[in-house]
C-alpha cells in the first residue's frame, strides 16, 4: 500500500491556513467502508483524500463474507469480477449456528450466495479502484483532530514526519467503532456494555478432519471451528458473563486454549497460531449520522457482536447510501434534505441489523430454555418461507427503504437485474447503473423526455426486456427504485416530483 503520487495543500501545524478547501471530502479511515465511499465519490467526480493511520495494509481478514445485497450492490459497480473466486459462493448460511441451515438459493436476489472472501481481499480491489478514479489515499496518516465551520471542516493529521493540516468542504468519520470523528463531533453512542468475552484464533488444526465444523454450544460457551480456503482454521470462543476486563490486552496462546478447554471440556490441538484477537458484544448506535459537514459511517456509526459478517455488510451499504448524496451537495444540485436522507435511511437499517446480531447472539447462550428456544427455531427453518424471511433479513436482501406514504411497489426496494435491448444493443440494468448516475429506464415509450438540467445526473434509456415490471422506472444511483409508472403514482407529474426529490430542480 502505498500514497498516491498526487500532491495535497498540507499545511504544518502552527501555520496560519487559508478558508478554501483542498479537497472536497476528508475521508478518516482506509478500511473497506471509508475506500467504498471513496469509490463512489471518485465515480461522481468528487474530489477525495482516505487518511489511513496504518503504514501497510493488514495481512490478516477479521472479517469474511459479503451478503447478497452488498454483492449486488458491487456487481452494480463492476467490482465483483476481483472478488469472485472458485468455491466462494455458498449456498448456504448458519443462523446461531441451528440446524437447518439458511438456503440461500431461495431469496429473492441476484446473487443468491454468501460470496466467502476476507476482508482483505476487498480492501485490495476497493483501494485499487479509489486510486484508479483519482482519489488520493494517504497510509501513515491520522487524524488527530477536527475543527469544522460554515465552510467546510479543517483535519489535523499526524503523520511520519509531523503532524500537518488538510481542508475539506466535508469530513466522514469510517474510523471504527472507537471513532475519534464520532468523539470529537459530540455524537451521542448509547447502548449496551459487553457481557460476552469472545477470542479468535487463525491456527492450524491438523486433527480438523474429526472435528465438528461450525458451532458446538456448551453450557459454558460456543466454539467455532471453521477452515477458510486458504488452508487456516479459524476457532472462535464465546464465554458468556465472562466479559473482558481489558479489551486491548493481546490474547496469549495459553489464554485461547484455558477458553476453549473450559467450554468444550477438552484441548484441541491448535498449532502454528498466526493471528489471535479479543472481542465482545458491546451494542451501541449512534444517535444521529450527521453533525454539520461532519459525517458517520460504518462501525463509527455502529458496533455489535461480530457474528457472521453483519458490521462488514452493514458498513459498505452505508458507503453506498450516502456517497451520491454526499457528491450531490458538493456539486451543488443536491435537493434540501437529500444529504439528510442518508441517516434518515441507514439509522433505522442498521437498527434492524443490531436487532438480528442479538437475537443471534441470545440464541447462542447457555440453558435449557435457550435450548428449547433453538429446537423450535430449528423447526421453522425446515418452513421454506420462514427460511427465505430469515434468509433475507441477515443478507439484506430485504432491505427496502420507504419514500413517503402509500408509495406503490416496487418504490423502495432495490431493482433486480434483467436484460435489456436498446439502441446500442443488449445490455442490462446492472451495466447501465455502472457509472453511478440516475436511471430512467422507459419500457412503454411513455416516459417524457428528460430536461436538459436532469439530463445530466440521469440517463434515460429506452429498453426492451422480456418481462418489464412495470411501463417505467426511475432508479437512485444506489438501485433502488424512486418512481415506478404503476398505480395512482404514475403519471409525469409523478415523475417529475420524484425527479425534484432525488435529483434537485431540472
Amino acid at each position: 500500500m502505498t500514497d498516491n503520487d498526487k500532491e495535497l495543500d498540507m499545511e504544518p501545524l502552527g501555520t496560519p491556513y487559508g478558508t478554501d478547501p483542498t479537497v472536497d471530502v476528508v475521508i478518516a479511515g482506509g478500511g473497506p467502508v471509508g475506500l467504498m465511499l471513496a469509490c463512489e465519490l471518485g465515480l461522481a467526480g468528487v474530489t477525495a483524500v482516505v487518511l489511513e493511520r496504518a503504514a501497510e495494509r493488514p495481512t490478516v481478514a477479521r472479517a469474511w463474507g459479503l451478503h447478497a445485497r452488498t454483492v449486488e450492490t458491487l456487481d452494480r459497480r463492476g467490482l465483483l469480477a476481483g472478488l469472485t473466486e472458485e468455491k466462494a459462493a455458498w449456498p448456504k448460511m448458519p443462523f446461531a449456528g441451528i440446524r437447518p441451515l439458511l438456503e440461500l438459493d431461495r431469496i429473492h436476489a441476484d446473487h443468491p450466495y454468501l460470496l466467502n472472501v476476507p476482508q482483505t481481499r476487498v480492501e485490495e480491489v476497493l483501494e485499487a479502484r479509489a486510486r484508479e478514479l483519482g482519489v488520493t489515499v494517504l497510509v501513515g496518516h491520522e487524524l488527530t483532530g477536527l475543527d469544522q465551520d460554515a465552510d467546510g471542516v479543517t483535519a489535523e493529521v499526524a503523520t511520519a514526519t509531523g503532524s500537518r493540516r488538510i481542508r475539506g468542504r466535508f469530513l466522514v468519520g469510517c474510523d471504527g467503532g472507537r471513532s475519534l470523528v464520532r468523539k470529537l463531533t459530540g455524537i451521542g453512542f448509547p447502548g449496551t456494555d459487553a457481557t460476552v468475552g469472545g477470542m479468535l484464533c487463525d491456527c492450524s488444526l491438523p486433527t480438523m478432519a474429526r472435528e465438528r465444523r461450525g458451532i458446538t454450544r456448551t453450557d459454558f460457551g460456543t466454539v467455532n471451528i471453521n477452515p477458510r480456503p486458504n488452508g487456516v482454521v479459524r476457532i472462535v470462543t464465546n464465554e458468556f458473563g465472562r466479559p473482558h476486563p481489558d479489551r486491548d490486552a493481546p490474547v496469549t496462546f495459553q489464554e485461547f486454549r484455558s477458553a476453549v478447554r473450559r467450554i468444550l471440556g477438552r484441548d484441541l490441538d491448535i498449532e502454528n497460531p498466526t493471528f489471535m484477537t479479543r472481542f465482545g458484544d458491546t451494542t451501541r448506535h449512534a444517535d444521529r449520522y450527521r453533525e454539520g459537514r461532519v459525517l458517520l459511517a460504518g462501525d463509527a456509526a455502529h458496533v455489535h457482536f461480530p457474528y457472521g459478517g453483519l458490521g462488514l455488510n452493514l458498513g459498505l451499504q452505508d458507503a453506498v447510501n450516502l456517497g451520491w448524496k454526499l457528491a450531490g451537495e458538493v456539486d451543488g444540485w443536491a435537493p434540501p434534505g437529500l444529504l439528510d436522507s442518508y441517516g434518515g435511511e441507514r439509522h433505522p437499517a442498521a437498527a434492524a441489523v443490531l436487532d438480528y446480531s442479538r437475537t443471534q447472539l441470545a440464541l447462542l447462550g447457555p440453558g435449557r430454555n435457550v435450548t428449547a428456544l433453538r429446537d423450535l427455531f430449528g423447526r421453522l427453518l425446515e418452513y421454506p418461507e420462514v427460511n427465505r424471511h430469515l434468509a433475507e433479513l441477515v443478507t439484506g436482501a430485504s432491505t427496502r427503504y420507504v419514500f413517503g406514504d402509500g408509495a406503490p411497489d416496487p418504490v423502495g426496494g432495490f431493482a433486480r437485474d434483467m436484460a435489456l435491448k436498446t439502441e446500442d444493443g443488449a445490455t442490462s440494468l446492472v451495466e447501465l447503473l455502472r457509472p453511478g448516475r440516475g436511471l430512467l429506464l422507459d419500457f412503454a415509450g411513455t416516459a417524457p423526455e428528460l430536461r436538459d438540467g436532469w439530463a445530466s445526473r440521469v440517463r434515460q434509456v429506452r429498453a426492451g426486456s422480456e418481462e418489464p415490471p412495470v411501463d417505467a422506472l426511475l432508479l437512485r444511483p444506489d438501485g433502488y427504485v424512486a418512481w415506478a409508472s404503476a398505480g395512482r403514482e404514475s403519471g409525469p407529474g409523478a415523475l417529475e416530483e420524484a425527479l425534484t426529490t432525488w435529483f434537485g430542480e431540472p
